[in-house]
């Protein structure tokens, strides 16, 4: 007699059930930021050196953070202009754009910032005879310029390719329905560019944020700098880096998951 299988097959497990849960699709390397920003953050609150260390060093943040936001405005509307230049049909401005963005970018960071914060900003002021300790000649503000104005040439070649990648039909079909350049840009070009721009942009702005540490070589008393002048006082070397690795890590990964979070939202239809 032949042995009947009476069983019948299980039903797929519905949408979001455990048994359906994918762990290739877990964010692990998420839960392994987590884990390493635990260790100084258990050190800072059960060991008073570690905690005299972070209250020292996150007076820092606020500068940091003014730096990052006011050189990537700087940079964004410098590296716009610069990119209009790029694309333009006049050889002067084509060059002279040219000229900038490679002269930025193949220089170090560190080495530009020096030279804008500490001689040509300062050679600016005797020129035009500004009081270097007034407001306009403030740390930050030069900071801010130095990493504004270089940031803006990587800025503008993502610009450039962000427009460009938008096919010309779009332009000469606003054109047709009697829309000028600045209107066609505005309404037609921009909002499709923006979507092919701002991973690049995210990009920049984070890196941009981690750059923002370059700037203690001016004395900016930024995250960096408080860093250095409290490990310089207590010779928590250890502490005092782990400490400011944390601090950058949990901004930066921050931003990127906010940055990640908007492109989903404008990706969307």
């Amino acid at each position: 007699m032949t042995d009947l299988n009476l069983t019948t097959p299980a039903d797929p497990a519905p949408p979001g059930s455990k048994a359906n849960f994918e762990w290739s699709g877990f964010p692990w390397w998420l839960l392994a930021i987590a884990a390493t920003i635990a260790y100084p953050v258990f050190k800072i609150v059960t060991d008073e050196t570690w905690t005299e260390g972070f209250l020292f060093i996150k007076d820092g943040i606020n500068l940091t953070l003014t730096v990052t936001a006011a050189g990537f405005v700087i940079a964004m509307v410098l590296g716009l202009a610069l990119s209009f230049a790029r694309m333009s049909k006049q050889a002067i401005l084509r060059n002279a754009a040219m000229y900038y963005i490679e002269l930025m970018r193949g220089i170090p960071v560190l080495v530009t910032i020096i030279m804008i914060g500490l001689v040509i900003i300062p050679w600016f002021f005797d020129l035009f005879g500004i009081d270097p300790q007034s407001a306009i000649g403030s740390k930050a503000i030069r900071a801010s310029l130095a990493i504004g104005l270089i940031y803006a040439a990587f800025i503008a070649e993502v610009m450039r390719a962000g427009i460009e990648s938008v096919p010309i039909g779009q332009s000469e079909a606003g054109m047709s329905v009697g829309l000028d350049k600045r209107q066609v840009f505005r309404l037609v070009v921009w909002p499709q560019a923006i979507k092919n721009i701002l991973p690049a942009l995210g990009n920049d702005l984070i890196a941009l944020l981690k750059d923002s540490s370059l700037v203690s070589i001016l004395a900016v008393r930024e995250l960096t700098q408080m860093s250095r002048l409290w490990t310089g006082r207590s010779f928590q070397f250890f502490a005092g880096f782990m400490i400011l690795a944390a601090m950058y890590l949990t901004l930066t990964v921050s931003l990127s998951l906010a940055l990640q979070w908007y492109e989903r939202k404008i990706a969307t239809p």
